[in-house]
């Protein structure tokens, strides 16, 4: 009997029984294969894709369209984790029929199971009406990367009082327009704890401290493939790029040399004896007559 994907009631009820949710990111179905079977609960294709997959400097460049090739791949390889697709810059500001639209598509065509917004109190109505059209919605909230020049750069938020009774007050709108669960980014632990204590949905952590209900982190980031990339909130569980690098170079140093590949990773024809190659005291061009090479098919 095959597995079920994790529902949104599954993830508001770990909040009510106190259990921790794992979210990670994935951009393509062979991360989301290898993450899922780890027992990551939930998989947020993030538009974060512009900044670690395509080489962009923020999140601004990525499309709908792009996020939907995506969340499909991840879609594809996932079985059991609640997958969460990014809306992207400028997708759901304009209208809220053009909100409905990215939201529908994100379902329809990437397979997701919800999708995620960034803002507070003014995306609070579109909110409400993606979740009154069946839609499930994850908000997003604190530092908000496709704000990053509105906020002067990836800086924390809420330090002072005034911030942090904003931050609040959005997340409350949030949850009051259907939210089923909020990310908060970049904020004081103390702000999110405040913000987790006073919520009844599932609040999602990234540099924001130890009293959310569950964390999130880019995959890429905790397996150490990140180089240079390493900010205080992050904690890495693997030096895979070191790794890599080391892997490609031992394949580059084999091939060079002609060590690899080996007469193991070689195949064979039927009849290797009828092949003909040139040799130093014979400049007839080599056969390439399939049925003298390999006899007449059967």
């Amino acid at each position: 009997m095959s597995k079920r994907s994790i529902t949104t009631l599954d993830l508001l009820s770990k909040k009510q029984n106190g259990e921790k949710i794992v979210m990670c990111t994935a951009y393509d179905a062979t991360f989301a294969s290898i993450l899922d079977a780890a027992g990551i609960d939930m998989l947020l294709v993030g538009d974060s894709l512009g900044m670690v997959i395509q080489g962009h400097s923020t999140t601004l460049p990525v499309t709908l369209d792009h996020m939907l090739y995506h969340t499909a791949a991840v879609s594809r390889g996932a079985s059991t984790a609640h997958i969460v697709g990014d809306l992207p810059f400028m997708s759901y500001r304009i209208s809220v029929e053009q909100a409905l639209t990215a939201a529908t598509r994100m379902l329809q065509e990437g397979g997701a199971h919800s999708v995620k917004l960034e803002g507070g109190q003014d995306i609070a109505n579109t909110v409400e009406q993606i979740v009154t059209a069946g839609i499930p919605v994850v908000g997003h909230v604190g530092l908000t990367p496709q704000s990053v020049h509105a906020m002067g750069g990836f800086k924390v938020q809420g330090r002072d009082v005034e911030s942090a009774r904003r931050i609040l007050d959005d997340a409350k709108a949030l949850q009051d327009a259907g939210c089923f669960s909020i990310v908060l980014e970049g904020i004081p632990m103390e702000v999110a704890a405040d913000i987790t204590a006073n919520l009844s949905i599932p609040t999602i952590g990234i540099g924001a401290g130890k009293h959310c209900d569950g964390q999130v982190l880019v995959c890429y980031d905790l397996l150490g493939m990140s180089g240079d990339f390493k900010p205080k909130f992050l904690k890495t569980y693997a030096s895979l790029r070191e790794q890599i690098t080391d892997a490609a170079s031992q394949f580059a140093t084999e091939v060079k040399s002609g060590s690899f590949p080996e007469d193991k990773h070689s195949f064979h024809a039927p009849k290797p004896h009828l092949v003909r190659t040139n040799s130093s005291d014979d400049d007839s061009p080599p056969e390439t007559d399939p049925e003298k090479l390999y006899g007449s098919p059967a």
